[in-house]
């Protein structure tokens, strides 16, 4: 195993134009797992999963991608729900049932041990819902812990707002997480609701990165692309040379996170060779060109999404092949 990740797992119920609700299989987390199994990233899930008929094809959808579950044996909580809105860029918003449900039945010393339980460890990675203030005991422990043991910490900041009562908490706790992180992951969306100092989206995401001990931050906008900012300066900016036929935005953000992950761990020209260490360590600033690859690989991987309903990530090879294409 090289990556771990740990936070929401649960079944998104995406309205359809005429009303009816289409479920898929999602959550952010869950979405990065699969998509870091299909890119060929071994990968270990470490939160509980329900044994209701819904947890059953969520542990389903991570096995098909090759992840293997920390904790496999199936727990009597149900499984969570989100019901998803579009608008009409396909843009979703959401509203959230995760009182007392099974991804959420899980501790800090649980997560810890089960990293502990594989010593090949590299990337530790969670966010959006499990940032929520009331979860602070399980996740703030072991991303310090993580952190401590020389893992490489991502963060997604992906705040959802509409799953919370007190704003205010839930941002400091965010906060709290992103000073734990070597890489984080933010979209202009989550600068405005964490109240970023700046001009502009690209104003805020260098004031954050320049308040936490982070190497990388990783802004997304939408349409007008990504870019990747690094610690000493360098930055890269990306984005479709054509307007791209969006379906929905559906878990394009975790599919571009999972292209980052997959091209920071061992580049995108890895081909089918197995994924190994830069030289210098995993946190280690990239050269420019680098840099411009790892979000390339990345964009790549949001752009698959988004043609396509629901949470759809791409493989590697489908990665590398619309990266080609694009030139």
């Amino acid at each position: 195993m090289l990556v771990a990740t740990a936070g929401e797992a649960l079944f998104d119920l995406i309205e359809e134009p005429d009303g009816r609700l289409r479920p898929c299989a999602g959550g952010a987390v869950y979405n990065l797992t699969r998509a870091l199994g299909l890119q060929g990233v071994g990968t270990l899930y470490l939160n509980p999963l329900s044994g209701d008929l819904l947890g059953r094809q969520l542990t389903q959808g991570l096995q098909a991608a090759q992840v293997t579950l920390a904790a496999p044996a199936p727990v009597r909580e149900p499984s969570a729900l989100a019901l998803a809105a579009l608008d009409a860029q396909g843009k979703a918003s959401y509203s959230f049932y995760r009182d007392g449900v099974a991804d959420r039945a899980v501790t800090a010393e649980a997560l810890n041990a089960a990293c502990s339980a594989h010593p090949g460890l590299q990337v530790v990675a969670t966010g959006c819902l499990a940032l929520v203030a009331q979860d602070a005991a399980v996740y703030q422990p072991w991303l310090a812990a993580q952190r401590a043991a020389g893992r490489m910490v991502v963060v997604d900041a992906n705040l959802r707002l509409s799953a919370v009562d007190d704003a205010p908490a839930y941002r400091a706790n965010v906060m709290a997480a992103l000073q734990q992180a070597h890489l984080i992951k933010v979209s202009d969306d989550d600068l405005e609701a964490l109240g970023t100092p700046g001009a502009n989206a690209l104003e805020r995401a260098h004031h954050l990165l320049q308040h936490t001990p982070a190497q990388w931050l990783a802004l997304t906008l939408g349409p007008d692309g990504a870019w990747l900012l690094q610690r000493d300066g360098l930055a890269e900016h990306a984005r479709e040379a054509a307007p791209l036929a969006v379906v929905d935005t559906v878990g394009a953000g975790d599919c571009f996170l999972a292209g980052l992950i997959t091209a920071l761990l061992a580049g995108p020209e890895r081909g089918q060779q197995a994924l190994a260490l830069r030289p210098g360590g995993l946190t280690a600033p990239l050269d420019a060109a680098r840099l411009r690859s790892t979000l390339q690989h990345a964009l790549a991987s949001a752009s698959h999404c988004v043609e396509r309903a629901g949470c759809t990530p791409p493989s590697y090879d489908e990665v590398r092949a619309r990266w080609a294409v694009r030139g």
